[in-house]
């Protein structure tokens, strides 16, 4: 982003020092409407899930995390080699609501 003056913009972000540890996930779900997305991200352990983080974003915004993810994985296996893929997650994970 640029300023009137075409210099870029200084954008300060004020994260919470829990925050900044990040969260760990082994999986993840996507949903989708007309008008946005949704990212649950997940960590299994048996027997039990947990939800770490719901993210919700706009299809054009989505497009460009989906641009952002696909160019840093092809650097990282330009620096690193290549990446594994992991085995998908049992397709009999299901949600029961909690009593």
């Amino acid at each position: 982003m640029a300023n009137q003056e075409g210099r870029p913009r200084e954008i300060q972000i004020k994260a919470a020092d829990e925050d900044l540890k990040g969260r760990y996930c082994n999986t993840m779900f996507v949903a989708h409407t007309k008008e946005e997305f949704i990212m649950d991200f997940l960590l299994i352990s048996q027997p039990q899930g947990e939800l770490v983080s719901r993210v919700i974003t706009s299809p054009g915004h989505m497009k460009r995390i989906y641009k952002a993810l696909e160019e840093n994985i092809r650097l990282y296996e330009e620096k690193f080699g290549s990446i594994e893929e992991s085995e998908g997650p049992n397709q009999n994970i299901g949600f029961k609501p909690q009593q």
